[in-house]
């Protein structure tokens, strides 16, 4: 019988059993009988349609309805197919059909919540299928045919929702009174015609007024109470958010009506009591976490704990990440911002913190990088200040603007920001900033007196109200609109004994900005002021730049230069960003020679090591290279003449010094390939500086709107403030040649001169220059002696060549090659060497700079013979090297490090340096301590360091002992550094220094003996013991103890075998781990539970704390690279090779696994992110997905038996549930990037091993790939 017959003999049937009252039952069997007999597969879709098309609307009779719902029950028809076409067909018509209405809510009722009972039957995907064909669902909701019949259940069950809400705003006449319009058909246009009369159409006819209104009231009430049976119950609640994780967009149309619904309908306030409240449970802001709904791992059950450790241990990675951007020999073109405000995102997530929680941890990291450091010949603490009071607090703000300035942050901030007045340990102002601190002090106190404080300074106050930087803080917070004066009055913030102004000062009286901005003239005493307090506010800076750029006299553009490179540039933290905006724009004017003076003054004045750091923890590094690179060209190009106030070689000198400064120009290009991908550190080459320059520069046509990247917006402005075209290094020839000579030099042995070209005339010309005192006797650059003859004794008439900066660079090398050589075959002493050298410096101090490329690149040939440091020929340590290998050997035994291989170089053993690094040191010790030699100083000090650093033992020692001998009081820095380069020298030193860093965080202590090793706690642990408080003669007898984590951060970035110790940190966690373990298998006091041994939530904090600690150092260490190879290959080798060790195999195999999935998580979080940029490296996210990818993989494989696994089962347990909740819970974004059917398998693996949670989790993160599994799988899961 064909498919028209069957049809028809089954509504011939229908209609016959309707007609003869027949029982549904009966009917239903006689259906299924003959579907059956003729091949049809139950559930029938077909039939469903007819039955529904059978009723709608010439049988809208109560058998018809009778029929429908028994072969619903039994399963004759798809039940879910049967409500959607119900749906199109009965709610548009409820008024004038509310019986069928009433049906069609009950069948709901009953059929929509067996979920479980649907998804199993025959038929589903094309009965999901065909109800995609009938409802549109993907177009409907924008979306695309994706996956199973899963997919389609959660758009049915959404659509059916807003259905339902839509219907019953429209019942209560809500659209019409708020001017809102429903998603969905709500109301026929047919209906709307028909008049009173004519109210038989749909059946109803004879039903009286009276019943029809009470039927109308009733079904309001049901609908809204089917509403909320959705949001209550667990299946479809949860399939409720899944489009709201999936279908945002959608989802904000349908919270809109929800929305109004809730708040203006009085039947659903008269429905059920705590009805609205429950709906809005669906659409609050914490509703998407419920998806999940799983057995929280206890990885994740003690994230917000830190029981047995500070609470502000949770924070170690930021700490680290604060401590590490204190190191002033390198720069980053990054904003310091951008990274913060990534990593800080990334931890939040991670340990389920707060924003009140996040912000104080914010906080005290930032305070506790305020000290008075004593970390080389410049304390440095600007640098330190401006992390806290203008970095921090623009993190703060960014972070409250991309959360729209939700009032709960707000106030979370604020709670904060109260919270710290319990820490008065890290308020305590250092003295450069006291009397600032008392200032903010005295202006709340005078605000809460009402007493006006305008004019007043510092030096007219007696200073009793005593501030703190807590004052300071508030003060910046105000400043940036984060707060209002309203904090002036917070309990305990004003001094209640500090003294108030009396009276205002006389006009006369008035000094510094308030007297400026008033009108006052640029007086010297005026410049002064101006120049050492530091601008409050944006007019006043804005003020002095509009001077400075002004048609006015040059000696008043010089004032203004010299005032925004003072104090308003160095602690004018709350303007901080738009001074240094102010100079890049100062720094690129055009080339004529009048603006030489001001560049000038411009450039010595950012040239401190303080100011270079500002610049770049404002990720403003590219923007002012740019802008040197232009001064370089052109200033480099001019011949300097006589007269000129300002030489183009001094201007040219200066600006190249700082350019240098902004990249590793002293290291090796082998440096940079340690990975697949390059170091972050290493891409500063000027070609990736102007890359990112020209990057900002991009998304300055965007600068306009308000988007959420604030950072962004002001990267933007940066970039405009400077030339508005992407610039290349082709746009420097003179530069580029350079560059490219400079990179072959290090590469490879110098060649290339041709006598009777320009660079031999000029190598000639700066040989006799440097050499002229020697007559006869000076080198050449032929190498023999030279004959000319021409220069006289004493030097007096000779007149130095005028010649272009470039052009010298480029013979520079010769000219250090020739007399190197010279040296080296007796025909120039060491003395005459170094003076030479210097004279060629002194005359262009950028020759500083090929200088020290050149002997740094002979060092590492290892060609030259090695020279005696005997006092006579060469400086001779032996007065002090003896002292300084004692004070090393000290700063590695205080830090828990013994390398008995590394002998002492005194004693018998002669002093000895390869020539060009003798010639090196000589020539630093050559130069004055004062401030104009410090800026080269700066440049040169690393690469001497770097470079001794590299030469066998004891050569760094005996730089060391020759610089104290100058600098006694650098002595504790020098001798610092000279530990330092012990660790790359061995392994095993770097090896104990990591042990020692996980042995002070987490308060073990190891302790060897009889064979065996053991474990006790000796301290608390936590960050203060890792990073304590900077090192220095501070105790009797030398040198204090050095914080072994600070020792880490100063030498991590000059270790090679990034490799090696990666392996080692895995080594170094799992035996962590195990002491922690052995630790709380012993009773104790404190934390303890019932038997006396620490809680399992006091052991997990410290697992936590130690994985944070490897994953920070191991991030650190090897960046990208190091990231990746972790997940892709350290692990799963670990896990495939490592056999069991021994111990409890079950809780401490548990503990491993967790630790190493936290580890793992945090390495990637670091680098990638929470969310869907990278904080540090945007390029590097585009990897994420093939990372991630193959890493689940490997965890898919292996829990489907595919790899065979050497550690034992709890470990591994441990790991995959770990890492899985983790990814799923805290890091959606990386599930969300991983194949779909990848991570359909790997729930089906974690289901066999009874992890149904995690399976629906991980598919819950999958987003839109997985939704319909998702789905699935949470109603297959459910009880």
């Amino acid at each position: 019988m064909g498919r028209s017959k069957l049809r028809d003999e089954i509504l011939g049937q229908t209609k016959a059993a309707q007609e003869n009252g027949s029982e549904p039952l009966l009917w239903a069997v006689r259906i299924s009988s003959l579907l059956t007999s003729h091949g049809v597969v139950l559930p029938c879709p077909e039939l469903a349609k007819e039955l529904v098309s059978h009723i709608c609307w010439e049988n809208n009779l109560p058998a018809p309805w009778k029929f429908l719902e028994k072969a619903m029950a039994l399963r004759i028809v798809p039940p879910l197919l049967v409500l959607g076409l119900l749906s199109l067909r009965v709610i548009p018509y409820r008024h004038s059909s509310p019986a069928a209405f009433r049906m069609y809510l009950e069948l709901l009722k009953r059929h929509a919540f067996n979920l479980k009972g649907y998804i199993t039957l025959p038929n589903h995907d094309e009965t999901m299928t065909m109800l995609e064909e009938e409802l549109q669902l993907c177009k409907a909701f924008g979306s695309k045919h994706r996956e199973n019949g899963g997919f389609l259940l959660v758009l049915f069950l959404f659509a059916i929702v807003w259905q339902l809400v839509d219907a019953s705003c429209d019942d209560e006449g809500l659209f019409e009174l708020s001017g809102m319009a429903p998603r969905w058909p709500v109301r026929a246009f047919r209906e709307m015609d028909v008049d009173d009369g004519d109210d038989d159409v749909y059946g109803e006819g004879m039903m009286k007024k009276s019943q029809r209104t009470k039927l109308e009231i009733s079904n309001k009430a049901m609908a809204m109470e089917l509403i909320g049976e959705f949001v209550q119950n667990d299946v479809t609640r949860r399939i409720l958010l899944l489009a709201r994780q999936n279908i945002s967009t959608q989802w904000e149309g349908f919270v809109d009506n929800l929305r109004l619904l809730v708040n203006h309908s009085s039947t659903l306030r008269n429905t059920i009591s705590g009805l609205p409240e429950i709906l809005m449970q669906l659409i609050s802001p914490g509703a998407r976490s419920t998806v999940m709904e799983s057995r929280r791992k206890p990885l994740l059950n003690s994230a917000g704990l830190c029981v047995g450790v500070s609470w502000s241990a949770l924070w170690l990675p930021l700490d680290l990440q604060l401590e590490d951007a204190m190191d002033g020999s390198q720069v980053n073109a990054t904003s310091a911002v951008e990274i913060i405000k990534g990593l800080l995102k990334s931890l939040q997530a991670i340990n389920g913190t707060s924003w009140h929680e996040t912000f104080l941890g914010l906080w005290m990291a930032a305070l506790r990088l305020e000290r008075d450091p004593i970390e080389g010949p410049v304390p440095r603490l600007d640098t330190r200040l401006s992390m806290l009071l203008s970095i921090t607090t623009l993190v703060v703000a960014d972070l409250i603007e991309e959360q729209e300035n939700d009032d709960r942050i707000l106030d979370d901030l604020i709670s904060s920001l109260r919270k710290l007045q319990d820490y008065q340990s890290l308020l305590t102002p250092p003295k450069s900033v006291t009397s600032a601190a008392n200032l903010a002090a005295i202006k709340a106190t005078t605000f809460v007196s009402a007493t006006k404080l305008d004019g007043i300074t510092s030096s007219e106050t007696t200073l009793n109200c005593t501030g703190s930087l807590h004052h300071l803080i508030i003060e910046s917070c105000i400043a940036r609109n984060l707060l209002d004066t309203s904090a002036y009055r917070w309990p305990g913030y004003v001094n209640g004994n500090g003294n108030k102004p009396q009276h205002d000062p006389p006009p006369s009286e008035m000094t510094g900005w308030s007297a400026f901005m008033k009108g006052a003239s640029l007086t010297p005493a005026m410049i002064a002021a101006l120049v050492s307090t530091p601008a409050s506010s944006y007019a006043e800076i804005e003020r002095v730049f509009e001077i400075a750029v002004g048609g006015g006299f040059d000696d008043a553009k010089i004032a203004a230069v010299s005032i925004l490179c003072g104090a308003s540039f160095l602690r004018g933290w709350n303007v901080q960003e738009h001074t240094a905006y102010f100079i890049i724009r100062l720094l690129s004017p055009p080339v004529p020679t009048d603006h030489a003076p001001m560049l000038n003054v411009l450039l010595v004045g950012i040239a401190p090591v303080d100011s270079v750091q500002i610049f770049s923890l404002h990720g403003l590094v590219p923007e002012l290279a740019g802008s040197l690179m232009a001064i370089c060209e052109a200033y480099g190009s001019c011949v300097p003449s006589c007269g000129e106030e300002i030489s183009a070689h001094v201007v040219f000198s200066n600006a190249f010094a700082i350019l240098l400064k902004l990249w590793r120009f002293n290291h090796t290009p082998v440096e940079y390939g340690v990975w697949d991908v390059p170091p972050g550190g290493s891409q500063l080459t000027p070609e990736y500086l102007l890359l990112v320059r020209n990057s900002h520069l991009m998304t300055s046509s965007s600068c306009t709107g308000r988007t959420k990247d604030p950072n962004g917006r002001r990267l933007a402005k940066a970039a405009c403030c400077s030339t508005p075209e992407p610039i290349f290094v082709d746009s420097f020839p003179k530069l580029k040649v350079w560059y490219r000579q400079h990179l072959a030099c290090i590469a490879s042995p110098l060649t290339g001169l041709v006598n009777g070209t320009t660079v031999h005339h000029t190598v000639d010309a700066l040989l006799e220059m440097m050499f002229r005192r020697l007559g006869k006797n000076q080198p050449s650059s032929t190498g023999s002696s030279s004959s000319s003859g021409q220069g006289s004794e004493d030097g007096s008439c000779y007149v130095r060549p005028k010649l272009p900066a470039w052009d010298i660079l480029e013979a520079v090398p010769f000219v250090a090659d020739a007399a190197l050589t010279a040296c080296a075959h007796g025909r120039l002493s060491p003395r005459e060497l170094c003076t030479g050298l210097k004279d060629l410096a002194d005359y262009l101090p950028a020759t500083l700079v090929a200088i020290v490329s050149y002997l740094s690149a002979e060092v590492t040939r290892g060609v030259w013979q090695s020279v005696f440091m005997n006092g006579t020929d060469w400086p001779s340590p032996a007065a002090n090297l003896a002292g300084v290998e004692e004070q090393i050997k000290k700063i590695l035994a205080a830090t828990g490090v013994d390398v008995p291989s590394l002998e002492a170089g005194g004693g018998s053993s002669p002093a000895v340096l390869p020539l060009p690094l003798a010639a090196f040191v000589s020539l630093t010790i050559t130069y004055k301590l004062d401030r104009a030699s410090q800026r080269f100083l700066d440049l040169a000090g690393p690469a001497l360091e770097s470079l001794a650093a590299g030469c066998p033992w004891p050569c760094m020692p005996i730089v060391a002992s020759l610089w104290t001998q100058k600098a006694k009081r650098w002595s504790d820095f020098l001798i610092f550094s000279a530990s330092r380069t012990v660790f790359l020298h061995s392994t095993d030193a770097a090896v104990q220094l990591l042990r020692s860093c996980f042995a002070a965080t987490l308060g073990l202590n190891n302790v060897c003996g009889g064979g065996g090793g053991g474990a006790i706690i000796t301290s608390n642990g936590g960050i203060g013991a890792l990073l304590g408080h900077g090192f220095g003669s501070h105790f009797d007898g030398g040198i204090s103890p050095v914080a072994p984590g600070i020792l880490y951060l100063r030498v991590y970035r000059s270790m090679r075998d990034v490799t090696f110790l990666r392996d080692e940190l895995v080594a170094l966690l799992v035996k962590s781990v195990e002491d922690i373990a052995a630790v709380a298998a012993v009773p104790v006091k404190l934390h303890r539970s019932r038997n006396g041994c620490p809680s399992m939530a006091a052991v997990m904090t410290k697992v936590k704390l130690a994985a944070s600690l490897g994953a920070s150092v191991l991030f650190l260490t090897g960046g990208l690279g190091a990231v990746q190879s972790l997940l892709k290959e350290t692990l799963p080798s670990w896990f495939m090779s490592t056999r069991h060790s021994g111990g409890e195999p079950g809780r401490n195999g548990i503990l491993r696994g967790y630790a190493l999935a936290y580890m793992g998580v945090l390495c990637g979080a670091f680098e990638w992110g929470a969310g869907d940029r990278s904080p540090s490296h945007p390029a590097a996210s585009k990897r994420r997905a093939e990372i991630i990818g193959c890493h689940v993989e490997f965890i898919a494989n292996a829990v489907d038996g595919k790899i065979s696994l050497g550690c034992d089962p709890a470990t591994w347990r441990g790991y995959y549930t770990g890492f899985l909740s983790l990814a799923a819970s805290c890091m959606p974004a990386w599930t969300r990037e991983a194949d779909g059917g990848l991570l359909r398998r790997l729930s089906r693996g974690l289901r066999r091993r009874r992890e149904e949670e995690l399976a629906v989790a991980l598919l819950v993160a999958g987003g839109l790939n997985t939704m319909g599994s998702a789905a699935e799988l949470i109603i297959e899961t459910a009880a």
